[in-house]
């Protein structure tokens, strides 16, 4: 499982590549939670979302001879992005084999960084196009079940502590387990007395479920999150989730689209559901904080349609 020493490996290797990003106090949410809160905006790291830390981090510790090649990944969200940008800063090939539903706004702008898509019917068949290029030498990348991804998300733990050393609980939400899993680790190792508080949305409860079975559970995600939308968590997450995590949330879709308008509207930030929906499980353990608590919201990711949101406009008036 991935260890601290390789979380602060990882971040003396992507610091030149990605931004450290800002951890902004909300009065307006402090109110409502009762708590000093704050929020990470990881939604402002290069590409919209946080997986830039763990693709710099993968690719860097390619060999020459992969690097040369190339890589792929599957990808219908945020993972595209963060592997076509760092290839392309990086110099090398990038193909991603995306879903043919996969939203235009994703599909061009993974397009805009370089990287050749490759389109198949479902999900299914992605991982097995990605396998031909694999077998031809490109360098596979995982989007979240992988130590050196985890290791590159886990730097997020890092700067929390250091811009907030006084931190006291962070909420995080769970998609394939790759983002948590190293965040708790640094988290944890560095500050055990901090709560880790996970969530997920109805419908894409990889974790949940896992939990509940002791065990890796696969899943068919339904959830308006998509990129919380994984159908397995990583094992390694699962055993670092039953180690250190405080407890897991649950939050319907209609919850987090209700906190991202919120959001928007009163600290003037668009979010993904995957990222409001931390504000909706914060609302729901609130009676767990105390008024000294410094709270920690991580939003991690504003890969958002105009599209997507004028469905959920119809969902929540529905």
């Amino acid at each position: 499982m991935v260890t601290l020493e390789e979380i602060k490996s990882a971040s003396d290797r992507i610091s030149p590549f990605i931004i450290k990003t800002p951890l902004e106090e909300s009065q307006t949410i402090s109110n409502i939670l009762g708590a000093n809160t704050y929020l990470k905006m990881e939604l402002f790291q290069k590409t919209g979302s946080f997986k830039p830390r763990g693709a710099f981090n993968q690719i860097l510790q390619l060999d020459n001879d992969a690097k040369t090649k190339g890589v792929v990944a599957v990808s219908g969200g945020n993972f595209a992005q963060g592997v076509a940008y760092a290839a392309s800063k990086l110099g090398i090939q990038a193909i991603i084999c995306m879903p043919e539903y996969t939203p235009s706004n994703y599909v061009e702008a993974t397009k805009s960084y370089g990287a050749r898509i490759e389109l198949s019917p479902d999900f299914p068949s992605t991982f097995v196009k990605a396998e031909t290029f694999k077998a031809d030498g490109y360098a596979f990348l995982h989007a979240w079940d992988n130590q050196n991804q985890m290791a590159g998300t886990g730097t997020i733990g890092l700067e929390i502590v250091d811009m907030l050393p006084s931190v006291t609980d962070i909420v995080i939400s769970i998609g394939g387990g790759g983002l948590i899993a190293g965040i708790m680790v640094a988290i944890k190792t560095l500050k055990p007395d901090v709560r880790i508080w996970g969530v997920e949305t109805e419908g894409a409860q990889t974790m949940g479920k896992a939990l509940e079975a002791g065990e890796v559970v696969q899943i068919t995600p339904n959830s308006l999150a998509k990129t919380l939308s994984a159908n397995y968590v990583a094992e390694d997450a699962l055993k670092i989730a039953q180690q250190y995590l405080e407890q897991h949330i649950v939050v319907s879709d209609q919850e987090a689209v209700d906190d991202q308008r919120f959001l928007l509207e009163r600290t003037k930030v668009l979010t993904e559901l995957a990222a409001s929906c931390t504000l909706s499980a914060a609302r729901k353990i609130r009676h767990h904080f105390k008024k000294d608590d410094d709270v920690v919201l991580l939003l991690c990711g504003g890969n958002e349609s105009l599209s997507n949101m004028i469905g959920y406009t119809k969902l929540r008036l529905a």
